[in-house]
Formats: structure tokens, C-alpha cells, sequence
């Protein structure tokens, strides 16, 4: 039986068919198969190095026992663990302001599916996360990109480019791929400026890796500003990128437009338990953020001496400008067995990102970009 493949590319929503899929870090076992290679380092996907905590690791062995069973589709428990995280004595969360995904990216797009449609505008920032336009496209509602600045959010573009017909505002604090950030003044009085019937999705994917006298999460806003949206993940500083577990935190009637719209089990069982774990892991979490701050130090005085321009980043990741075309830089890394991300898509055609590793995985990863660059007749 033949078939027609355009007829049936026809039937998708036009934004749908705009779309170019996501495309993650290269995996370890597929480079393995490409050049025959073994002993791999992969500094592609903003990983924790570290590894899955100890805690974590005991907490999901008890719970495999139950996947037979479907997971707590409301996290009452994680929700709980969240709030109690969360709450200062300035604010209150509670589990009503809660909103879990399979990952903050699940967030992401159903927050894009609740707020935005064919007839609206959704802004967001030149060299910020990939997923923003995917899900504004996905909905069919027209992208805003406006330039960056210092490759960072220029928070007076953005509010010169709102309309009436702005929906929704994607900002990334701090910023991937480029590891930029906004102090707590600009950023408040950014808030100040939208008007309120406009959602504000503040992605602190990274927020724990964030320690500035002038940084504070939008999450201490939340009373103050009720369309205001903060989204975080348990991927990154937690460890937890292969179990899919993030959330959001909103004014409770936003919370429940969201989870409206959420997918029943989206998290599964041990996604749960462990994100439960970790949260309360404070130990981990000070193993994380010290290995972090110890291998940034690391890769930035490398590039110091090799006298390659770098983005400042405050991160687990940094851009790298590599005076050449980065996905050429990038191919010859992978067959030298590491595997890192390029940034072409994110306008930024010289430079690739760099996850922050281990000592080891640093220095391998500097071995080989040394050998490639001379190769290249760049050092």
C-alpha cells in the first residue's frame, strides 16, 4: 500500500508543520556506535556530574515495588515537600500554587497550551531556551523575538514589543544556552510594567547554581504580581534528568487553569518519590553547587590561557566562542569520543556550550578541544 506522506504532513496544525523537532545532547551509547569508541565524556545537556544521590538512590529501590501501580496523580506528597521548601517566613506556598510536570518543559508547553492560541503574541529573548518558540509555534501564536543585549534579556525590548494582542511572556533567569542573569531590581520592575493580563513565565531551571548579592527568585513576587508564573526542575543541581520531574509555582487560580490542562500521571511513581527525596537532600544539593563552582573555575582558566573568549555564566554550563564554525568544532570533538552542544540554532554559529563536568571530564574535555583547535589551525 503506498502512501501519500505530504497528504498526510498536510493534516498537521500549520504551526505544527513549521516546527523542527528538539534536539537533545548526543547520547553516550550512540557516539559509542558511530566511531567505535568507548570511555566517552558527555558535557551536552547541563547533567550533574555528581550523580544520583544516596538518599535518592535507597528512596526509589523501596519504591519499584509499586510501578505496577499507577503514581499519586495530584504528588499530594511531593506537592507538601515543595510548599514546605518553598514557604519563607514572608511567604506562604502551598500545595494549591503547585503545578508538577514531566520535567519543566511539560510545564513550559502547557502553560503555551492554557494562555496563548492562534490570535496571540508571545515574547521572549533572542539566544533564550529552544523550547519557548517550539511551544509558541506549536499553538500557532505569532513569535516576538526581540534582540538581546550583552547575549542576555534586554527587559526594555521586551516591554517596548508588548501589544494588545500579547498573551504570554517566556523569561529564562538565569539564561540557557548563554548562562546570563537578571538582578532582582530589573526584573521587578519589569513585572511592574506588564500589565496584568498578561502571563509571565519566569524558567529557573538554574536557580540554584545562582549565588548573587543582587539575584532573588521571582517566586518572592507571587503575591504581589497574580500572573506571574516561576518554573523550576529537579534535572539539573538535583540530579534527576532521566526520571523527568519539574513544576511550577502560580497564584492558585493560575494552578488550577494549569492542572486543568496537565495530563493525568504526567510524573511517574519513582519520578515523584525521588523528587521528594532530593528536595529535603540538602547535603547533595551543597555536594552539586561545589562541584559546579570548582569545575567552572576549572574550564574558565583554561580558556583564559588559551586566550578564548567565553559568556560569563552562572550556571552549569558556559558558552564558548571557538573562533570557528562550532558545529565543525563540535563533529571533530565527537570523534575524540566528547560530546558537547552546538549553538547554531541560538544564533550563536561560533560558539558552543560546554556542561560543567568532573575535574577528570573537564580536563579530557580540554585535551581534546586543545588537539582540535590546532588541528584546525585556530591555537
Amino acid at each position: 500500500m503506498s502512501v501519500d506522506t505530504e497528504k498526510l504532513f498536510s493534516l498537521a496544525c500549520r504551526g505544527v508543520q513549521g516546527l523542527k523537532p528538539y534536539e537533545p545532547g548526543k547520547p553516550i551509547e550512540e557516539l559509542e556506535r558511530e566511531y567505535g569508541l568507548s570511555n566517552v565524556v558527555k558535557l551536552a545537556s547541563n547533567e550533574n556530574p555528581l550523580g544520583v544521590s544516596a538518599k535518592v538512590r535507597k528512596a526509589v529501590e523501596q519504591a519499584i515495588n509499586d510501578i505496577a501501580l499507577y503514581p499519586d496523580g495530584n504528588a499530594f506528597y511531593l506537592k507538601a515537600a515543595i510548599a514546605k521548601h518553598l514557604s519563607t517566613t514572608d511567604q506562604t506556598i502551598a500545595s494549591e500554587n503547585i503545578t508538577v510536570g514531566n520535567g519543566s518543559n511539560d510545564v513550559l508547553e502547557i502553560i503555551a497550551h492554557c494562555f496563548a492560541d492562534q490570535n496571540a503574541e508571545v515574547i521572549y529573548s533572542q539566544h533564550a531556551f529552544a523550547v519557548y518558540p517550539i511551544v509558541t509555534q506549536a499553538v500557532g501564536a505569532k513569535h516576538v523575538a526581540t534582540p538581546a543585549v550583552n547575549w542576555g534579556h534586554d527587559l526594555a525590548a521586551m516591554a517596548e514589543a508588548i501589544t494588545e494582542k500579547t498573551k504570554l511572556i517566556f523569561i529564562a533567569n538565569p539564561n540557557n544556552p548563554t548562562g546570563t542573569w537578571l538582578s532582582a531590581n530589573a526584573l521587578h520592575s519589569f513585572l511592574k510594567k506588564v500589565p496584568n493580563n498578561i502571563i509571565v513565565v519566569v524558567d529557573e531551571a538554574y536557580h540554584e547554581y545562582l549565588d548573587k548579592a543582587e539575584y532573588l527568585s521571582a517566586i518572592n513576587w507571587l503575591n504581589e504580581f497574580p500572573n506571574l508564573i516561576v518554573t523550576r526542575t529537579f534535572s539539573k543541581a538535583y540530579g534527576l534528568a532521566g526520571l523527568r520531574i519539574g513544576y511550577g509555582v502560580s497564584h492558585p487560580a493560575i494552578a488550577n487553569i494549569l492542572n486543568r490542562v496537565r495530563q493525568p500521571f504526567n510524573a511517574n511513581s519513582l519520578a515523584l518519590v525521588a523528587a521528594q527525596t532530593a528536595i529535603s537532600d540538602s547535603d547533595y544539593l551543597e555536594q552539586s553547587i561545589k562541584l559546579n563552582n570548582e569545575g567552572m573555575a576549572q574550564l574558565v582558566s583554561a580558556f583564559d590561557n588559551m586566550a578564548l573568549d567565553y559568556i560569563p555564566s552562572v550556571g552549569n554550563f558556559i558558552c564558548l566562542n571557538v573562533k570557528a564554525d562550532g558545529n565543525q568544532v563540535y563533529e571533530a570533538l565527537l570523534k575524540k569520543g566528547v560530546i558537547v552542544r552546538p549553538v547554531g540554532p541560538y544564533q550563536m554559529p561560533e560558539h558552543i556550550r560546554v556542561s560543567v563536568g568532573t575535574k577528570a571530564e573537564n580536563e579530557t574535555f580540554l585535551t581534546a578541544l586543545k588537539a582540535v583547535l590546532q588541528e584546525m589551525g585556530i591555537q
